[in-house]
């Protein structure tokens, strides 16, 4: 189903930088305003300089971050800090992290995707859009031509032929790497071997593609697509323009971890604080527990385990810990936009945007845009409704990449905000220019 090639990635050259770490940054959506400081004091070669660049007074159509990026990539491939491959290749990247104590490994496949709009069914979505992020990257393409950071799409490999396929490439030594970045280290091999490449994109081929995080750069990359495609010649078949790059992920890979995105909010009139216990106790079973403080994480991983649909809501009472469950599915359901699934009403997040936030407490998405902020920490979560900064926090479950899948094959959307897939495939490690 899924168009699959190699293409020639554009990487820092390894002969003039020595340490990939200092170069590398985090995509786009994640990079914060003292962030984006750190990293262009880090190098002066950093990849924010592209990637998410800051902004000057004297901005305008002709002079910007977008321009000025786009200049920065051509200069630095005249100066060979950046290179291009020869041949067409896949990429291999062993990302190694620590999570809860433990080194994991998640392994990104590197590759182009064939752009193809939603209703094909070949690249799935599994959460909405917001149209300011869609136009930035939008101007991002039209300035630049080139894909930055990679959307991160999932597959199933239930064989485990891909894998063994890879580990075998993975026996020899990496083409470059990166380590000790917050914890973080990379591996990358780059695959130009046209047999072992086809087999690949052959046993990739056959199934669908789901969006894990991107979907504002793969929704920009087809708006791309539709204009370029409305000015060009008559007769072209195909353009570089018409595949976006992306790098698959196992869905079973165990290094694949999705956090939670808990609520946090803020702005609530002191009525509607007082009313919530009554109006939670008409939709809701509540069960009320003593926080505790020395063993938060644990106290919280055991009151969210179970097969039922659990949240814990905290703020209301300062020493203790409120675990919701649903009372009746069939009283909250018309809470709920009649288009959405079965699957959609069951999700934590659903159950918290729909019944707890816009129910309850009257929470719009004007409101919404000054009251409600994400966390993916329980215990950090509690500690800034604790220090005063949030009135209440919701605790939700992480969604499981099964969920992800049957959202997407159901043609159904989660909310805004439902996932976190940690750690974040950073931007500079490949790129892909098409122009």
């Amino acid at each position: 189903m899924a168009d699959i090639r190699p293409f020639q990635g554009i990487h820092y050259n390894p002969t003039v930088i020595k340490n990939l770490a200092k170069v590398i940054c985090p995509p786009y959506d994640i990079i914060s305003p003292q962030m984006q400081q750190e990293l262009y004091q880090r190098s002066d070669y950093n990849f924010v300089r592209i990637e998410w660049g800051k902004e000057q007074p004297q901005d305008k159509d002709s002079f910007n971050k977008y321009t000025r990026a786009a200049t920065t990539m051509k200069t630095w491939l005249e100066q060979k800090i950046l290179v291009a491959d020869e041949k067409p290749s896949l990429y291999v990247d062993e990302h190694s992290f620590t999570y809860r104590g433990k080194t994991r490994r998640r392994r990104n496949l590197y590759c182009l995707v064939k752009l193809e709009d939603w209703s094909k069914g070949v690249v799935r979505p599994h959460e909405g859009t917001l149209a300011k992020a869609k136009s930035d990257r939008l101007t991002m393409l039209w300035t630049l031509q080139a894909n930055t950071s990679p959307i991160m799409s999932l597959y199933e490999d239930a064989s485990k032929a891909i894998a063994r396929e890879l580990d075998a490439q993975s026996h020899h030594k990496p083409g470059f790497s990166a380590a000790n970045l917050n914890g973080e280290s990379h591996r990358i091999w780059t695959l130009d071997d046209g047999k072992v490449i086809n087999w690949i994109v052959a046993n990739l081929a056959s199934q669908p593609l789901y969006i894990a995080d991107g979907h504002h750069r793969y929704e920009s990359a087809l708006a791309y697509q539709r204009e370029k495609r409305s000015s060009a010649l008559q007769g072209v078949m195909e353009a570089p323009y018409d595949y976006v790059m992306m790098t698959l992920v196992d869905i079973a890979d165990p290094g694949l971890v999705i956090l939670p995105a808990h609520r946090l909010v803020r702005g609530l009139t002191q009525a509607a604080l007082d009313d919530l216990a009554a109006r939670l106790n008409k939709f809701f079973m509540i069960i009320e527990y003593p926080l505790d403080k020395k063993n938060l994480n644990a106290q919280i991983s055991g009151l969210l385990a179970g097969d039922d649909t659990r949240l814990i809501l905290y703020g209301l009472k300062p020493d203790y810990l409120m675990v919701l469950s649903v009372r009746e599915p069939q009283a909250v359901r018309p809470m709920f936009p009649a288009f959405h699934s079965k699957i959609y009403q069951q999700l934590d997040v659903s159950i918290v945007d729909h019944v707890i936030l816009e129910e309850l407490l009257g929470m719009t998405q004007e409101k919404a845009a000054t009251g409600l902020d994400y966390n993916h920490d329980a215990a950090e979560s509690i500690a800034k409704v604790m220090d005063g900064e949030f009135q209440l926090c919701i605790i939700v479950n992480p969604v499981k990449p099964e969920a992800i899948k049957a959202i997407a094959d159901s043609g159904d959307r989660m909310p805004h905000k439902s996932t976190y897939f940690y750690p974040k495939v950073p931007a500079g490690l490949v790129s892909y220019r098409f122009a």
